[in-house]
């Protein structure tokens, strides 16, 4: 409806709340009688606790209670959640650790949560803790990926010998094999997708509120997803799910690290318990480096196999994907986006293996685009080091191995079945917005300046809004007025818009009658949760669905008061009319009108709302082309982003700001991982990365504007057309400026160069 069609730019209708300080936070609540807690937490990366004497901090001043692992076994409350289905190479069940709430008689990380410990403030908490006397008999420790399952190495968990939770075998190992005995060419190469850290704005959090009167727990914390959390929580606590309440208010960020069940959730309620008040526990920004869900983290080897014509026939990866000390659920995720290493070429058979080993590190989990980056970097650096050995452009190299549009649907060497895309059209309209001419002239200006510059394409796709579900309710009350419930959680994303804008356009509303519900388990009817790019098709479809139901009601509702057939009734801009009579009626006015009985035909129930849940029966693909182009300084070392451009394919496009804005923080993301982000840990284990001093984020100067084009080829895979947007800049980005930084040190016969490329590390390679 004019100005908030789908489609249109509008502003987020969050931001002047947000940022006139209206936000509601985890750390902005304050409850009546409300304690601090402070976890002490493992200084060894792997030792046995031989005892733990908590007696001098629970006499401390201020202390109300310090609960230890006997306390939840005393509780009767279970292990924190972990996955399973998977398998080992010999076919055995994959091996699948107890992950307790407090370490019981082993800690496995610096970091792994020892203790707890409650106190009138988080200062006297923070002092007592320091008072727990903690007998560590310190055991050999293994933080490299590479290293994990060497012979000898040391046990993350005594009856795990070669530290391997689970194996994915993925593709026909006989196609692939034959192929590559027949091939032309063969390309390797090897990487090392490295560990990184979400660094949301909002540290974690976690506020536990026990009734005892009615025996309810209420949990507000930061989350993606409440509902399957509250499941979780039941099921550990042992209690129906009806006596869990979860509030997410808003978040600040969290890129899939904030989804799961965390040690703290369970410490708060049980705490608050126990001392019968509310109990508050939020991580310092040191606590969240050693106590957050990291990302990524492979160690792959990678071969393409190609005919004398240069197209591809096979692609061959093994991967070594480190875990951590524990499994988190969802965790395995990770195996089911491998798919994404078709890329978007013909290549007709592919073949995955992939080990999954424990380290005495943080636990790892999805992290902004849960497998796809990684994929997605290791097909496009491997066509651009067979372009680079084969002496044939990059782009000339995709162009002979796109699959065109009119292969579609085309079922991939992988797992995956395309419905749509223009994956050649992407790339000629971003080399066209690139000036990829006119590279030439800006790389020898370049040269006079003392900077080498590279350019770097990749041509993305990644698998979205996976087959799942998700709730939404649309709801009118005695003014007209509408609130809408959303299952699917915004940590930043702009959902409140993006569902208002979706309404207001189905019904013709006015979006300043319209309030946005999210987060609340008592409230939200059912939910699953953002996650994995799905809102937009999950939760929007929802909300299309339910707007249909209203549609449809309203229209029985004008019929009987306008004494007209609802075949007759036309609905335009909110309003129902028709040409046997000059009367009209907004849904406004129905939706009043709905609750007086006389205006309701036989047979329907006053009121005006209605929930759906929308189950996607299949994936859809989002694609795109990212050409970037960098300078690096030959004294220094120092890289600079100073072009890029993307074009994309998400579908439908319902709001061109928000789709921009989740481009840029992907490319953010990305770039930053490429260039400067990394979590390392010593031979001890040691975090040496814990604090923005150490470990290097992206700021706004290490970036230039960003060029975004839509290229939609809307799905027919669910009702609104959209594909994922919020990981595809992230996917696109990593082998992108990967890409242009080898391409820019290609003079130095440097043929791949690992992430982050760091000055010193680019110094370096130079001068090797």
């Amino acid at each position: 409806m004019g100005e908030f069609a789908i489609g249109q730019g509008i502003s987020r209708f969050e931001d002047p709340r947000l940022l006139r300080g209206g936000g509601r936070y985890v750390d902005d609540i304050k409850l009546p009688g409300m304690a601090h807690g402070v976890v002490l937490r493992s200084p060894h990366a792997h030792a046995r606790i031989k005892s733990i004497d908590t007696a001098a901090a629970a006499a401390a001043p201020g202390v109300l209670c310090v609960l230890t692992a006997a306390d939840f076994a005393a509780a009767g409350w279970t292990d924190l959640p972990v996955p399973s289905g998977l398998k080992r190479r010999d076919g055995a069940p994959m091996y699948r650790p107890r992950y307790p709430i407090l370490a019981d008689g082993v800690v496995r990380w610096v970091g792994d949560p020892v203790a707890f410990v409650v106190a009138e403030t988080a200062a006297q908490a923070a002092d007592a803790a320091e008072l727990i006397a903690v007998d560590y008999e310190e055991l050999p420790a293994v933080t490299s990926t590479a290293e994990a399952m060497k012979p000898g190495a040391p046990r993350v968990w005594e009856d795990c010998p070669d530290n391997v939770s689970f194996v994915e075998l993925i593709g026909d190992k006989a196609a692939v094999d034959a192929a590559f005995a027949a091939a032309a060419h063969v390309v390797r190469g090897d990487f090392v997708i490295n560990r990184v850290t979400a660094a949301t704005m909002e540290p974690r959090n976690a506020i536990g509120d026990y009734n005892a009167a009615d025996r309810r727990y209420t949990l507000y914390t930061a989350l993606q997803r409440p509902h399957p959390v509250r499941t979780d929580l039941a099921r550990l606590m042992k209690v129906p799910e009806s006596k869990i309440r979860i509030v997410t208010g808003d978040t600040g960020g969290s890129f899939g690290m904030k989804s799961p069940v965390y040690n703290e959730m369970p410490m708060v309620l049980l705490a608050s318990r126990r001392i019968g008040r509310p109990v508050k526990w939020v991580a310092s920004r040191t606590e969240s480096f050693l106590s957050d869900a990291q990302g990524r983290d492979n160690v792959t080897h990678a071969e393409l196999a190609l005919d004398g014509a240069y197209r591809f026939l096979a692609l061959r990866v093994t991967t070594t994907a480190a875990i951590g000390a524990y499994l988190q659920s969802a965790m395995p995720a990770f195996v089911f986006n491998a798919g994404t290493l078709a890329g978007v070429y013909r290549t007709p058979a592919i073949y995955v293996d992939i080990t999954a080993v424990f380290t005495n590190t943080n636990p790892v989990r999805p992290y902004r685009g849960n497998g796809r980056p990684e994929a997605a970097f290791v097909i496009e650096r491997m066509v651009d080091l067979a372009a680079r050995e084969l002496g044939i452009d990059a782009t000339e190299l995709r162009r002979k191995n796109y699959i065109p549009p009119d292969a579609m649907p085309f079922k991939t060497g992988l797992t995956f079945t395309y419905d749509s895309g223009e994956f050649e059209k992407n790339m000629d309209l971003a080399l066209a917005a690139a000036d990829v001419k006119g590279f030439a002239a800006r790389k020898a200006e370049a040269r006079r300046n003392g900077k080498l510059r590279g350019l770097g394409i990749s041509n993305t796709i990644e698998r979205a809004g996976a087959a799942s579900l998700e709730g939404a309710e649309i709801r009118f009350d005695r003014s007209g007025s509408v609130t809408l419930y959303s299952g699917s959680n915004s940590q930043g994303q702009g959902h409140e818009t993006v569902f208002k804008q979706l309404v207001c356009d189905r019904l013709g509303l006015d979006p300043a009658d319209v309030q946005y519900i999210q987060g609340d388990t008592d409230e939200v009817f059912f939910g699953e949760g953002a996650g994995g790019s799905r809102s937009a098709t999950l939760a929007g479809s929802a909300f299309h669905l339910a707007a249909e139901k209203i549609v449809a009601k309203a229209r029985l509702i004008a019929a009987h008061m306008l004494k007209v057939q609802e075949s007759e009734l036309s609905f335009e801009e909110g309003v129902f009319s028709t040409p046997r009579t000059n009367r009209a009626l907004s849904i406004k006015e129905l939706a009043v009108a709905s609750l007086e009985p006389q205006n309701l035909p036989p047979g329907v129930e006053p009121g005006l709302s209605a929930s759906a849940v929308y189950a996607a029966p299949v994936a859809n693909y989002p694609n795109g082309c990212h050409i970037c182009e960098v300078e690096i300084d030959r004294e220094t070392g120092e890289t600079r982003i100073v072009r890029y451009t993307v074009v994309d394919d998400v579908g439908t496009v319902l709001n061109e700001k928000l789709l921009h804005g989740q481009i840029h923080g992907g490319i953010a993301q990305g770039a930053g991982q490429a260039l400067m982000e990394d979590i390392r840990f010593d031979r001890s284990g040691q975090l040496v990365t814990a604090s923005f001093m150490d470990y290097a984020m992206p700021r706004a100067h290490h970036f230039c504007g960003f060029d975004v084009e839509s290229n939609p080829v809307p799905t027919k895979t669910n009702p609104l057309g959209v594909k994922g947007a919020g990981e595809a800049g992230c996917v696109g980005a990593l082998p992108a400026v990967m890409n242009a930084v080898i391409d820019a040190l290609s003079e130095f016969g440097i043929r791949h160069i690992e992430m982050p490329a760091t000055p010193e590390r680019i110094w370096r390679a130079m001068r090797r």
